[in-house]
This record gives structure tokens, sequence and C-alpha cells, in this order.
């Protein structure tokens, strides 16, 4: 019996984590042999590898504890990755040289798929003077197109996608223009922004005081800070970015504060780093732990949860030594003071398990009570850790201890790091869990309230059938199978009923005994005014949190889901319904025969003639393009024929409306000129490839005839659905995008923006 509550769950593990051989062949049977790689990967450090590898498996088993992703795909098979989500680069030197080795450093971890954050405030404004070149400075954006270009060379050539984040201090002379740079649609398309936000700028936003600009000791402007904090707000109420991290809290509440100073987040902000410093994730699946779920006396089992804890801990520890790094230096810095991130997912079904609004005064009462038992027993697991195998080598325990997060935590667990050290520095953090949510049967994601009860998936399967799979809530299933058809009850709430007051609420009741931070996305009606959307962040600044996003749909970030108008209602429980537009959730196989046809274009001026084949796969009775192959004598065109045909293949092998190819060939001039072909001028090779092409997709009916092929590819357009503009997956093509957590996840098939 499959141990998965839904299809999308297995879907999503066999995509995404089952172990396989590169020639797409299963290693993983089941997903109880993911857990066993996992636990013995993890266990081999051990002393005693059988019984750790048994005490990591019982962890895992039942989606109890969730790894994040690298870990799941991961460990255990023996390839050559990083286990550790995302970076920091080291700091960006104001010279030509050091920028772009920085540049570099950030290709080479790209490269790997790790996400990374790079604080630009050290690069010198524009305008100011270059000693010995007679020039002015470019300034830091024009540096940030050249990171933004790298990163969509990395993905054009085929690598996974790590995301980027950029800061920049609020006193920067530059930050005016960093705040309005995604007012461009075109612009630094691959980075999240946010702005490090000081206390002294705060304290001036609050007094209507003046706010100096500042580099190197020289005062560019002085402006009014509470102008300057508008800029923001009103930018993000438009655009959505940037995002404020209040930096000098942070800082304050470092427990490392003694030996580092952060002035950069991970792309998605729940993990404030310093120079090459790296995200180790991990959660608790609280849904999981909960006793007599529904039950007037429901409750968490916090034993289960203190032990779960310890041994989750103790986990992730010992990836620090199992894993691999893009750079030393990233190696060097997560070895010395061995940071982890530890958290939950699951917060909002544990509280409507247990009786509780989220959102409301005594759902942020518990969600604190159950996060310090989670501080507590990792803070006292990783003492033990340190008796054991010995403390982090930077500890020092006066420096340590003097954090302000150190400050508020139990007296008997301070004693225990004064008296035995701790293994790890940091220990807690909220991370974006949209893809693990999904695959642990569709758990709310982090501390995020349950964003739909239910919707629709659907997909095309490779007989030409299509298929519609309902994805519901984890607790709302529960709540099915004991009651059936009854009505939800009222303490059911989702993102599109909650007030965005509630949301802070729940993120500061977190916040609270997190020691690093929180990625949460404060979802705000469309129709908010600027003065309650401006609330909102002095609120998360009032109420102690590190940060804050805010996510309001408008026709410049578009509508990331449509939720039905019933779904408002809690009992209504409505499913969510997707766009119409339908892909494979897996590649083609490819059958032993296909039939197809070969086509002969002989380009003028070239000795040698191209000989293009174009196979066909018949599904469902309708005969569809499959594969290409392009050849010559002329040794010249080798390489780029080679990869066009891999390119176009694998298009033609995801399913959908792939005429857009057509189209995208036809469109591309050779500098050097075209040529005239049976009485047309085609503007260059690519083209006429393009046109041979479309004639075969008209001859087998794929298309109606020329020049009716779709323009641009479905999948990566920005389309009107109603009223609102929506955007399709990047993975699958569906059009359940939702923002969690900062980050733009897809509810079919679990596609996330942060990786």
């Amino acid at each position: 019996m499959s141990r998965f509550q839904a299809p999308i769950a297995e879907a999503i593990w066999d995509m995404k984590y089952r172990f396989k051989e590169a020639d797409g062949t299963p290693v993983d049977g089941s997903v109880e042999d993911t857990w066993r790689r996992i636990a013995r990967a993890l266990a081999e450090v051990e002393t005693d590898p059988a019984k750790w590898e048994a005490e990591f498996y019982a962890a895992l088993e039942g989606f109890r504890f969730l790894p994040a992703g690298r870990i799941t795909a991961g460990a255990g098979t023996g390839r050559s990755v990083t286990l550790f989500n995302c970076f920091v680069m080291g700091t960006i030197p104001d010279t030509m040289a050091g920028i772009f080795d920085a540049l570099k450093e950030a290709a080479l971890t790209m490269q790997q798929g790790g996400g990374i954050g790079y604080d630009f405030s050290t690069i010198r404004p524009r305008g100011a003077p270059v000693a010995g070149v007679a020039a002015d400075a470019s300034g830091p954006l024009s540096f940030m197109d050249v990171w933004d270009a790298m990163c969509r060379t990395i993905m054009s050539a085929g690598s996974r996608r790590g995301a980027m984040m950029a800061t920049m201090r609020c006193d920067h002379p530059d930050i005016e223009a960093f705040i309005e740079a995604k007012k461009d649609p075109a612009r630094l398309r691959m980075f999240n922004l946010s702005v490090l936000v000081t206390d002294a700028f705060m304290a001036a936003v609050k007094a209507d005081g003046p706010w100096e600009l500042v580099f190197d000791g020289r005062v560019y402007k002085t402006l009014q800070a509470r102008d300057l904090w508008n800029r923001i707000m009103r930018s993000t109420y438009d655009f959505a970015e940037p995002g404020v991290i209040f930096i000098d809290r942070i800082n304050a509440m470092n427990n490392l504060g003694y030996v580092e100073t952060i002035a950069a987040t991970n792309p998605c902000g729940e993990q404030p780093l310093p120079p090459y410093g790296a995200c180790l994730l991990g959660s608790i699946n609280l849904p999981t732990l909960v006793k007599d779920a529904f039950d007037r006396h429901a409750s968490m089992d916090m034993a289960a949860l203190d032990h779960l804890v310890r041994v989750a801990v103790r986990a992730m520890d010992n990836v620090v030594d199992a894993s691999r790094f893009p750079l030393p230096e990233q190696q060097a810095e997560a070895k010395a003071k061995r940071r982890i991130g530890l958290g939950v997912t699951g917060l909002a079904d544990a509280l409507l398990m247990v009786g509780l609004r989220y959102g409301s005064e005594e759902a942020a009462r518990v969600t604190e009570i159950w996060m310090h038992a989670i501080a507590r027993a990792a803070y006292l697991a990783s003492v033990d850790l340190a008796r054991e195998k010995g403390a982090f080598p930077l500890f020092e325990a006066e420096g340590y201890l003097a954090s302000g997060n150190m400050a508020q935590m139990d007296k008997d667990v301070r004693e225990a790091i004064a008296k035995h050290g701790i293994r790890n520095a940091l220990l807690t953090s909220v991370a974006p869990t949209g893809t693990i949510s999904l695959y642990a049967g569709n758990v709310s994601s982090g501390i995020e309230p349950v964003f739909a009860y239910a919707y629709t998936r659907k997909v095309l399967q490779k007989d030409g059938s299509r298929t519609e799979e309902e994805v519901v809530d984890y607790a709302v299933r529960l709540w099915r199978e004991r009651y059936g058809d009854a009505p939800l009850p009222d303490h059911f709430v989702n993102a599109q009923t909650l007030p965005p007051l509630d949301h802070v609420r729940m993120q500061a009741a977190a916040q609270k005994w997190v020691d690093s931070s929180i990625s949460k996305t404060i979802n705000c009606p469309e129709d908010i005014s600027f003065d309650d959307f401006k609330e909102v962040y002095m609120a998360a600044w009032d109420q102690g949190c590190k940060g804050c996003t805010t996510y309001r749909p408008n026709d410049v970030t578009g509508s990331v889901l449509t939720v039905s108008e019933k779904e408002t209602a809690p009992a209504a429980a409505q499913p969510v319904t997707g766009g119409e537009v339908v892909y494979l959730s897996e590649p083609l196989d490819r059958p032993a025969a296909l039939e197809g046809q070969t086509y002969k274009v002989k380009w003028p001026g070239s000795e040698h003639a191209l000989y293009i084949t174009i196979n066909d796969i018949v599904i469902a009775g309708h005969r569809r393009p499959f594969e290409v192959f392009i050849n010559s004598k002329n040794m010249e065109h080798f390489a780029w024929t080679v990869a066009l045909t891999r390119m176009i293949s694998a298009v033609f092998r995801r399913g959908g409306d792939i005429s857009f190819v057509v189209e995208e060939l036809k469109a591309v001039f050779d500098p050097r000129g075209g040529a005239w072909m049976e009485g047309r001028y085609i503007p260059s090779i690519l083209a006429a490839i393009g046109g041979v092409i479309e004639r075969h997709l008209i001859d087998i009916g794929f298309i109606e005839g020329e020049g009716l092929g779709l323009k641009s590819d479905p999948k990566a357009e920005l389309v009107r659905v109603g009223e609102q503009p929506k955007k399709a997956c990047p993975s699958c093509g569906s059009y359940d995008l939702r923002m969690i957590e900062g980050c733009l996840t897809c509810g079919s098939c679990g596609h996330s923006k942060c990786g």
C-alpha cells in the first residue's frame, strides 16, 4: 500500500526526490527506499551507524521530519552534489577585478543549482570618481545587470535555476534607483530585492527626521526619512518589491555577533548569513504530531515533538560533514560554525486540528509555545552533541551568550551551553516548504495559512487522455474522512480571508523563538489602501519581526492563483480550478520505431545540404512531432545542429502546443544576411529549418496553415484569464502558481522559484 496521501505527492517524489540512474531507471523502488537511503547516508559519520540509521529512518517515516529537497534528492546517491540549499556569497570588493571575481564565484555556485544572496552596498554609487582612470563609476545597479545576465545564461545552459537575492542599505546613495529598479519589467528579473533597513532609519521615519545617503564617509544627499520609506512602500505596493530586512535587529539577535556581521540573506530571506554562509534546512511536520485531531481534547504531542527535534538536529548536523560545496570558502564557513535551520511546516493545519483559528491571539500564543519547545529541544540536543563530538570551532561562551537571542533563552539552557558548549551556532529557521509540503500530503506550507482547501490539478497522461486530480489540504482531508460532507467549522480560515495584520501576528509569534529568520508572505487584498498597506510593515517592525514581505495582486505583478468566489465562506470548501493549458506530467517515452519524413535543405553558398528528419508519435489517434535530427557533411555546423536537435526534441516530448518553436526559428536573422529560396527571402539557416518544421506540422495536421502556429511559448508567457494577468508555471505550464513564503510555488507540480 502506498504511503502517499495523494497522487500529487507520489508524482513529486518521482520527479524530484526519487533516486534514478542516468537513463531514468529507478533505484528507489518506494518512498521507504528513499527514507532508508537518506538515513543510511546521514548515519555514516556516526560511531554507531546502525543505531542512528534506525533513529533517522523512524524520524523520516510517515513524513514526520522533512529534510530540505536537496538532502532528500541527493543524500546517499554518490553524486557530487551539495546538500545545502542557498548561499550568501563573499563581500563584493569595490574594484573591477574584485567584482568580476565575485561574479565568477556566483556562476560556479549557481551552476550547481544553489541560490545566492549578495549585498551590493559595498560598490560605490553611480557618478562617484574612479581614481586613476579619469572616469565616473557606473554604480551597483549596472553590475546587478551583469549578475542578472549571468543567471539567465546559466539557465539557458540547462541548469536548474537558483534564485538570487540582492540587498542594499537604506543609506546607500543609489538606494532610490534600487527601490525603483523593478519598474522596468525587463530588468533584474532573476533577482529578489530587499532593502537593509537600520534601527536609526526606522527611528528617523517615526520622527519624520532627515536621512543622509552616505558612501565611504561622503554625504551624497539628504532627504526626509519618511519620504524614502514611502518610496519603498509605494514600490512594494505597486510591484511587490523590494522587501524589507531589519538588518540591525538581525545582527543584534545573532548568536555569532562576536565573529561575524550579516549584510545579506538567502533568496527567500529565512537565513541571514555572513559571507560564504550556507543554509541547511529541514522541517518538523507538525500535523503528524497532533493527538486526537478535531476532538475537544486535541493537542500537540509535546513529548513526541521533543524527541523528533532532537533526532532531526543530529541528522542535520551530520549533513555538514556529508555534503559537498561549490566553493572551498563555503565549506570552511559551514564547518567553522555548523549552523543549521530546523523549522516547521503545517503550522496552520496543526492549529486547525486543535480547534484554533490561524491569526487569532490564542493561535499566536499556542504557536509561541510550540516554537519555544522546538527551540529548547534543539539547543539542548546541540549541547549534548557538543559533549559527545565537540562544540563548533569558533565557539566562545562569553561572546555567544551575550547576544540578544540568548538573553531570552531558558536559564538552564544557557547554563548548559556555558558548561559544555554547543555544536551548532544557530539552529532554527522557517524556510519555504512549498514542494516538500505537497510531497508530505499537501500540509499547509511553513507557518503560512492554508492557501486553498482544495483545487483541481489537470494532467495529460501518456495515452493522450486527460485526468483531473483533486488536491485537498491535509487538515481538510482528515476532516472529510471523519465527518464526511459536514461543513467546515468557523475556525477554518485561509489566505483569502485572513486580514494582513493577523499574518503579522503569527510571524511575530513564531519569530520570537527562531534564531535565524522566517520566510513568510503576507497576502494583502488588491483593494487594500496604501495607508493600511504601510501599517503592515510598521506592525512587523513594532512586533519584533526581522523582515517583511507582502504580496498584493495587481495589474503589474499579476494574480498568481484564482480562487473560487465560494471559497471565501469556510463551509463551502470549493475546489480551485487551474488553467486549461495542459502539459505532460513527464516526458513521453520513445517507442522502438517511429514514422517520419526526411527533408533536404540546400543553403545558397554552402557546399553541402542539410538533411532534416522529423519523426512523429501517435497519441489518441493524432500525430504529433516527437524528435528532430539534423545532419550534414559540413562539420562547421556540427556542434550547433546537435544542440538544436536535442533542445527541439526535448520541447516536443513535453507535450502541449509546441508550434511556437517554428515561429521562434523563423524569426532568427543572420547578421551576415539571409538568402532567397523558392522565391522568398529566408533570413537565416535557422529560419529555413523552422520553415521545414512548419511544413511538416501542416502536413500531419498539427497546425492548420503557414503562420498559424503559436507566437510564443505558452509555458513562459504572461496570459490573461478573466480580469487578472496570470503566470504559467515554468515547470508544468499550469496556472496554479501562488506566492508562498516569498517564493512563487506551483500547486500542480510543486515547482518553486527558490528551489
